[in-house]
C-alpha cells in the first residue's frame, strides 16, 4: 500500500472525529481537519492537495471564528457579563470530569443560569440567560459544522483529482 493512499485514509478518519468533535466537544473539532489536511498536502505534495489545504484553513478559521464570535456577541447583546461566562466555563471543565462526553455543554450551562440566577437574584431571568447561551453555541456549533462540512466536500475532490492526476 502506497504512503500516500495510507494518509489518505488516516487523514479521511481524523475528518470524522474532527466533525464528531464540532457537536461533542470532548474530541478535537475544526482543528483536527486543519492539521489533517496540512499533512496530507505535505505527504502529497500536489497542486491539488496544497489549494485544497489553503480552501479548507480558509474555512475552518471561518467557522471556527464565527462560532465564537457568534456567541459573545449574542450574549454581550443580551447583556451577559463576562464573569457569568467564566463560570460557566469553569463548570464546563468540571463537568467534563463528572459526566464523560456531554459534561462540557450541561456544566457551561449549568454554571451560566446559576450564575446569572444569582447576579439577577431572579431564577426567571437566569433561565432566559441560560436559554440565549444555548441557541447562541447551538447556532455557532450549526455554522461551524456546516463549513466543516463543506471543508470534508473540499478534501474528498481533492483527493478524486490527485489520484487520478497521480
Amino acid at each position: 500500500m502506497s504512503l500516500q493512499i495510507l494518509v489518505t485514509v488516516l487523514v479521511a478518519l481524523a475528518y470524522v472525529v474532527g466533525l464528531c468533535g464540532i457537536v461533542l466537544p470532548v474530541l478535537p473539532g475544526t482543528i483536527t481537519i486543519i492539521i489533517a489536511t496540512l499533512i496530507w498536502a505535505i505527504v502529497t505534495g500536489s497542486w491539488t492537495s496544497w489549494v485544497a489545504f489553503a480552501i479548507i484553513a480558509v474555512l475552518g478559521i471561518a467557522g471556527m471564528t464565527t462560532s465564537y464570535v457568534l456567541t459573545g456577541r449574542r450574549l454581550q447583546r443580551h447583556e451577559v457579563p463576562t464573569w457569568p461566562i467564566l463560570v460557566g466555563i469553569a463548570s464546563g471543565i468540571v463537568g467534563i470530569f463528572v459526566i464523560p462526553f456531554l459534561g462540557l455543554p450541561i456544566g457551561f450551562l449549568i454554571g451560566l443560569y446559576v450564575s446569572e440566577a444569582l447576579r439577577l437574584k431572579d431564577w426567571k431571568r437566569g433561565l432566559t440567560s441560560a436559554w440565549v447561551a444555548i441557541k447562541a453555541l447551538g447556532i455557532g456549533i450549526a455554522i461551524e459544522f456546516t463549513l466543516a462540512m463543506l471543508s470534508t466536500i473540499t478534501f474528498a475532490i481533492a483527493v478524486v483529482v490527485h489520484f487520478m492526476n497521480a
